[in-house]
């Protein structure tokens, strides 16, 4: 079993690498963080909060931008050129065709991630001219935004285990959207009543928390991450993820692929 989800977590891996669209939004990525060290030098006194807030969140919204773009097509693909009829006509289940997917492109944005990080803090550095024991929660913000990956992958492959990719795309996109405003959600809710409140509940704590793994804006301003919140959202994506994860393989299963 472990054999054979390895082997398909490397092949994902290997054709998320080849995909071009990967490596035009690195770009881009990359290029928007060098634009925001022009930015910070511009901003007279705030350089470093620009900056960090810039680089932080291209990196972010790129990085989601490729989770949902491949993610959505990791089964679809396979579908429609029916290569995955003949990994199925082996001893393959489908479910581990699903784990295997999700841990090759997790694997793929961490790598990306990793690189971007790297651009990242030679602009910082670049900028500042040397680091300072608050740039520790630096890391910690890429950790998180690299949690928000695992959860849009799973969702993107939720979708794409029984919809068109278009249809997919939409709901990710729609479902991260609606995550990031989460806290607002739910605040919202307390003050609704009747069935409009119940409904605002509900989604509040059906949808991921996207809010809570954005700790972009403290860092840039020098705040710390308490290691109470690292644990809290690493616990909490490894369970929504756990679940979404669950969910697909099981709507896959039981999907007719005739």
């Amino acid at each position: 079993m472990i054999n054979r989800i390895s082997a398909i977590s490397f092949n994902t891996f290997r054709e998320a690498v080849r995909d071009r669209v990967l490596y035009n939004l690195i770009f881009f990525a990359l290029l928007l963080v060098a634009a925001s060290v022009l930015v910070g030098q511009i901003s007279i006194g705030i350089e470093k909060i620009v900056l960090v807030n810039l680089g932080l969140t291209a990196v972010s919204i790129f990085g989601i931008v490729i989770a949902i773009f491949i993610g959505i097509g990791l089964v679809s693909k396979e579908i429609e050129k029916r290569t995955l009829y003949a990994v199925l006509a082996r001893p393959v289940r489908r479910w581990e065709i699903i784990v295997g997917k999700f841990l090759g492109l997790v694997g793929t944005l961490a790598v990306n991630t990793f690189f971007m990080a790297i651009g990242f803090f030679a602009a910082l550095l670049y900028l500042v001219h040397a680091f300072q024991a608050s740039d520790v929660a630096l890391l910690a913000a890429f950790y998180f935004i690299v949690l928000q990956f695992v959860i849009v992958v799973a969702l993107a492959l939720l979708f794409s285990s029984f919809s068109s990719p278009l249809l997919s795309a939409v709901f990710a996109f729609s479902l991260f959207i609606i995550g990031t405003f989460a806290e607002d959600l739910r605040a919202f809710s307390s003050f609704a009543h009747g069935p409009a409140g119940w409904i605002a509940s509900g989604a509040a704590y059906l949808v991921p928390n996207f809010s809570a793994l954005n700790v972009i804006s403290s860092v840039a301003h020098g705040k710390a991450v308490s290691g109470t919140l690292l644990a809290y959202n690493t616990a909490y994506a490894l369970l929504y993820t756990t679940a979404v994860i669950a969910a697909a393989a099981i709507i896959f299963e039981r999907r007719n692929l005739k």
